[in-house]
């Protein structure tokens, strides 16, 4: 049997906020965009954070 979506199966042992979630960092991407969206948005943001 498979996890429902979005679930979290184990805790992440260098997480120390107890809100935050694993996928967070997906949370500003449309659902059911394709893996070049993921891509793009994710790089764009790295991109960002290394800019500041």
């Amino acid at each position: 049997m498979l996890p429902e979506p979005n679930t979290v199966t184990k805790k992440m042992s260098n997480n120390t906020d107890e809100d935050s979630r694993p996928d967070d960092h997906l949370s500003d991407i449309e659902d059911g965009c394709g893996c070049a969206e993921v891509w793009e948005a994710t790089s764009e943001r790295r991109q960002a954070e290394a800019d500041d």
